[in-house]
């Protein structure tokens, strides 16, 4: 029976086993940690070319299942692709349209599936971004909160500031500034559902006097420069490589001059943005996020630069989203019971490879998150940040 399985795949040597539609089982190395089930007969010459898109797509569709630990399924069917696409060339960059309709649809695509579904592996503010892990030993929760409070310690965020929050999520920072900094805080989102729980959450807190939560798109900001900080959070991803140097502008002229802005965000690894190869990036743009597109760091840096702010902080936090994502995986997949009673079926298999995929990819090194501080220069050019990071870390 081995004859039937393509060359290509009989000379591999992976912990991975093959289990066929019809019963047949073939091991393609020594002790499999991973099998992938064949249930479409097509899928088999599909195998001996499988790109990473290619094995998402016939999961979330269910013409393969995967069995094993789902972080070792990504592992493995990566060394899979690598041993098979050797010289498959990285994806070349699509520069998609961006408008408001467009933006909000694939926003209420991602962020309302369910929030009952999130906050099942998200911390208890679901803090949907990259946490700040300062010791090994921290949780979720305190990594979120340490992510809080060091976005507002960048942003020198004093009490009484009026702090612009873009992509305010279900308002997790905007409490946070407000309670712990006494901030003011606008935030806005086009996400109905992070609306909806974001107010009952600021409510709940008696903040209502504090936070003000908005459906609002980043082109209809005022700009008349009253806030003193700007903070994104996980925004420009979103916003499209056609629309950065808008998206730039619309922060600069909202923030007072001298005043601070912000972004943390993922970034690409080539510096044209063009997604990483073998598929990864298509199945996040077909599945995951549609019309999102990553910037290099140069990118977005020359975006903030060229329209007047002032880049003075740049950090790089790849290895603590690996290890936040990894943390969300393990805590979806501990609780699949749970979580396939609140989305579809073909949802929950999405939101496994996604969570576990991504994770993989940032301690590989294929995308990273940075965190972008820039200031509003005064007008005769100066700005009054501290001399050195020192007070950061006091």
């Amino acid at each position: 029976m081995l004859a039937q399985l393509p060359p290509a795949l009989q000379s591999l040597r992976l912990p991975l086993r093959l289990k066929l539609w019809d019963g047949h089982e073939f091991d393609l190395g020594p002790k499999p940690q991973v099998t992938i089930v064949v249930k479409d007969p097509q899928l088999i010459t599909q195998l001996t070319h499988p790109s990473l898109d290619e094995l998402g797509a016939a999961f979330v569709e269910g013409k393969l299942e995967l069995e094993g630990t789902i972080s070792e399924v990504i592992r493995v069917c990566d060394e899979l692709s690598v041993a098979l696409l050797k010289d498959h060339e990285d994806d070349q960059p699509v520069r998609r349209e961006h408008d408001k309709a467009t933006d909000a649809a694939a926003i209420s695509y991602h962020y309302d599936l369910s929030n009952a579904f999130y906050q099942l592996w998200l911390d208890q503010d679901m803090a949907y971004s990259c946490a700040y892990f300062k010791t090994e030993q921290d949780s979720l929760e305190q990594a979120q909160q340490n992510k809080f409070e060091h976005l507002c310690r960048k942003l020198r965020l004093q009490e009484g500031d009026y702090l612009l929050d873009v992509g305010c999520g279900w308002g997790g920072l905007a409490r946070f500034a407000a309670r712990e900094f006494g901030a003011k805080v606008f935030g806005i989102t086009l996400s109905k559902e992070q609306l909806r729980l974001g107010r009952q959450r600021v409510k709940a807190e008696g903040l209502e006097g504090q936070v003000e939560l908005q459906i609002l798109d980043y082109r209809d900001l005022p700009q008349d420069g009253r806030f003193d900080k700007v903070v994104s959070v996980g925004m420009f991803e979103h916003v499209g490589h056609a629309n950065l140097a808008l998206y730039c502008q619309r922060l600069f002229g909202a923030v007072r001059e001298g005043g601070l802005v912000m972004n943390h965000g993922i970034t690409a690894r080539h510096i044209d943005g063009r997604p990483v190869g073998r598929g990864a990036g298509n199945f996040i743009e077909r599945y995951v996020f549609p019309h999102g597109e990553l910037p290099h760091l140069s990118m977005i840096t020359a975006s903030i630069s060229e329209v007047g702010l002032e880049v003075v902080d740049v950090e790089s936090l790849r290895l603590h989203y690996a290890r936040t994502l990894q943390i969300w995986s393990d805590r979806l997949e501990g609780q699949l019971d749970k979580a396939a009673k609140m989305v579809p079926e073909k949802a929950l298999r999405i939101w496994r490879l996604y969570l576990a995929g991504c994770s993989y990819a940032f301690a590989k090194g294929w995308i990273n998150l940075h965190q972008i501080l820039a200031v509003k220069p005064l007008a005769d050019g100066s700005h009054t940040l501290p001399l050195t990071r020192e007070d950061l870390y006091r």
